[in-house]
């Protein structure tokens, strides 16, 4: 979601918050997101935060699946955020609102029951120079990624867009771009603890153009899956045109259905797949002609010869060269030149 007004200016930050473990999510600074909470600890937490400064340790899970998770299950950095709005749904889940305030790294984590609760120190932001033109062209260069992003078809809000055109920071850039591509859990997380402002933008526009890449390729497998239902569809309609068409004119159905047949039989004759795309191409010839041109049959008897082939049918090698000469010498009268020569090839 769209990058906001500071939060820090209004809050001051406790040293103990806390602590909602993250399944799958990283929640970056400045960033407003909604979260689902259903485990009970967790839930324990968010009213403990709603009760006290509204502010929360948002950190993730090495392990997703952990149920309970304790230190060694969480990651050493977070978000310190602020609850701005909570719901409470049916099925006695609960829905909150939350803004990252700055990133924060975890001293302590204290079991209290019924949530963990966690001493934590805030991280300082790097500093950063305003007349850098590395940094000047790694500004221009994420916004006009996150803009290519946007035309490939990827749900990016037109808030958004407006924040990041204006955006001078390259750290706030950095985490406004990284909070709006679908990042794995890992590649997210090295990026919120990434200090320095100038190195996060950096590993933002990597990120960023290896999702243009794959939404590039993602839109040309769609074009051409959509190219050839299109085509396919076309031809389904073509034909069931010229059926109706013939069968208006009383002509073309016993010729339909050799069609039909012959194209059973070319699917299951093996033959190569050259030798396949020709047949084929000459049965679409005999599909649109009429049934008594002269051509017709001249093209019936090709297919026939065709699927005649035992394309797929092999018989084992006989060398045996006594028989070779017995079967030469019976079927065939003189000829010793030719018949040494036929000997000759099958000896090698």
């Amino acid at each position: 979601m769209a990058d906001q007004q500071e939060p820090t200016q209004r809050l001051k930050l406790p040293e103990v918050l806390p602590v909602l473990p993250l399944r799958d999510t990283v929640v970056f600074p400045f960033i407003i997101m909604p979260l689902s909470v259903s485990r009970e600890k967790s839930k324990a937490a968010v009213d403990a935060a709603l009760v006290d400064h509204r502010t929360i340790f948002l950190v993730a899970q090495k392990d997703k699946d952990a149920e309970d998770p304790g230190l060694e299950d969480l990651h050493e950095v977070g978000t310190a955020a602020v609850i701005m709005r909570m719901l409470k749904l049916p099925d006695n889940r609960i829905r909150i609102l939350v803004q990252g305030i700055t990133r924060a790294k975890i001293k302590q984590v204290k079991r209290k029951k019924p949530f963990l609760e966690a001493s934590i120190t805030k991280l300082e932001e790097g500093d950063f120079s305003k007349d850098s033109l590395e940094q000047d062209a790694l500004i221009r260069n994420v916004r006009k990624g996150l803009d290519r992003s946007a035309s490939l078809g990827k749900p990016v809000a037109s808030e958004v867009m407006v924040v990041a055109n204006n955006m001078e920071n390259p750290g706030r850039l950095a985490d406004l771009a990284g909070s709006n591509l679908d990042l794995g859990l890992s590649d997210a997380q090295e990026l919120l603890c990434i200090q320095d402002p100038l190195e996060r933008l950096r590993r933002v526009n990597d990120l960023l153009y290896q999702e243009l890449d794959l939404l590039v390729m993602q839109q040309e497998i769609d074009s051409t899956a959509r190219e050839d239902m299109d085509r396919a569809q076309r031809e389904h309609f073509l034909r069931y045109q010229l059926k109706a068409i013939q069968n208006e004119l009383g002509e073309g159905n016993e010729l339909a259905e050799e069609v039909e047949e012959l194209r059973g039989k070319i699917a299951v004759a093996g033959m190569p797949q050259e030798v396949e795309e020709e047949v084929s191409r000459q049965l679409g010839k005999l599909e649109r002609m009429h049934p008594d041109s002269a051509e017709t049959s001249t093209l019936r008897n090709y297919l026939d010869w065709m699927l005649s082939i035992p394309w797929s049918e092999e018989t084992p090698d006989n060398l045996d060269l006594k028989k070779a000469l017995q079967i030469l010498e019976d079927d065939h009268y003189g000829l010793e030149e030719i018949k040494d020569r036929i000997l000759e090839y099958l000896s090698v």
